[in-house]
């Protein structure tokens, strides 16, 4: 089986998208699926408005279907609303080609933080945007929800995942800081709030992993907090071990994969009681969750590391790409129904129609 995913986001960007898509193929190769991707480096680009260290795609319509036919997929999916979903989903509706979608970042709190754009006016293009498709997925039931309560349909849960053997708790992994370290790690733009986290009150030691268009203000407004630049892999690996507690205070994401992969480390989590953290932790005992921002920082350090690592153990990418597939399946979306119970083994169709 062959599935086709268009993304706008892909690599080099380090970004939840990208860990999600890259995990996902993984995965389900090993259930014999193939995923191939349509993204911006077969394009000409340009920097994109806002991020000028992001590649935005400029596709042609021709070389978009020469592309899909190359690649021959049993399912189309669409990951991102940007250049290159716009031209596989024009594609798609012109050749009567069903497809799905998935709703990933909120758009309307990151383009209203930037230009005076009203929230109303995109997610009313993001309602028509995914609605055109045969169903759209999102990360938790309480985006699941909003999705529905703002008129989107045939909407399927998908949950996130995480490599539990790239992050783990390291008894070695060190950081020449004075502690204890509150750890923050992700893109560095003024979405993420990352303000609230410098400007705390905190014992210790502040670092932050990730690069992005507010890095230079932050470091010279919080001179005393730690830079360290993107990481990935196992350097970034080793960062989260060393740390204290995860200090995430962004209140737009959707998801949030650091924090899974923070809690797979061992690391405890302390952030506002906001979608995402909410979605992510709940109720489970791996982190603090407040509106002061500062208590749940220091009393995450409390928070044993061991219900953390257990927490995480819960999750996986396999589950992830299963329930990707399902969804395709649910939605009507594959040529080849049949083929995706047989290699994902699961018999129900878990949706979560609005």
């Amino acid at each position: 089986m062959r599935v086709l995913i268009a993304t706008d986001a892909w690599h080099p960007q380090i970004n939840g998208v990208v860990r999600t898509l890259s995990a996902v193929r993984d995965a389900a190769a090993t259930m014999g699926v193939e995923i191939s991707f349509i993204t911006p480096a077969e394009f000409p680009t340009v920097p994109m408005p806002g991020y000028p260290e992001i590649a935005l795609a400029l596709p042609r319509a021709g070389e978009v279907a020469r592309r899909i036919a190359e690649a021959s997929p049993d399912a189309i999916h669409i990951a991102t609303e940007g250049p290159i979903g716009y031209f596989v989903r024009r594609y798609c509706l012109a050749n009567r080609r069903p497809f799905t979608t998935s709703f990933h970042t909120r758009l309307p709190d990151y383009i209203s933080a930037r230009v005076p754009v009203p929230e109303a006016w995109t997610w009313r293009w993001l309602r028509g945007f995914h609605n055109a498709g045969n169903g759209v997925m999102a990360s938790t039931p309480t985006l699941v929800a909003e999705l529905a309560a703002r008129g989107f349909a045939n909407i399927h849960l998908w949950p996130r995942g995480v490599d539990t053997v790239l992050f783990r708790p390291q008894a070695d992994a060190a950081l020449d800081l004075p502690r204890p370290i509150f750890l923050n790690v992700g893109r560095i733009a003024v979405e993420k709030n990352l303000e609230a986290f410098l400007a705390l009150d905190l014992p210790g030691s502040k670092v932050v992993v990730g690069d992005g268009p507010a890095r230079a203000a932050l470091q010279a407004r919080f001179p005393s907090a730690v830079f360290l630049g993107a990481q990935q892999g196992p350097a970034l690996a080793r960062v989260y071990a060393a740390a204290d507690a995860f200090v995430f205070p962004s209140r737009t994401d959707t998801y949030g994969l650091v924090l899974l992969e923070a809690l797979a480390s061992g690391l405890p989590v302390a952030a506002f009681p906001v979608q995402g953290p909410i979605d992510v932790i709940g109720r489970a005992p791996v982190g603090v969750l407040a509106e002061d921002l500062r208590a749940a920082a220091l009393l995450a350090l409390n928070v044993p590391r061991e219900a953390c690592r257990a927490f995480a153990l819960q999750q996986s990418w396999q589950a992830s790409a299963r329930r990707f597939l399902v969804n395709i399946e649910a939605a009507g979306a594959c040529r080849t129904a049949a083929s995706i119970s047989r290699v994902t083994r699961v018999k129900e169709r878990p949706s979560f129609a609005a």
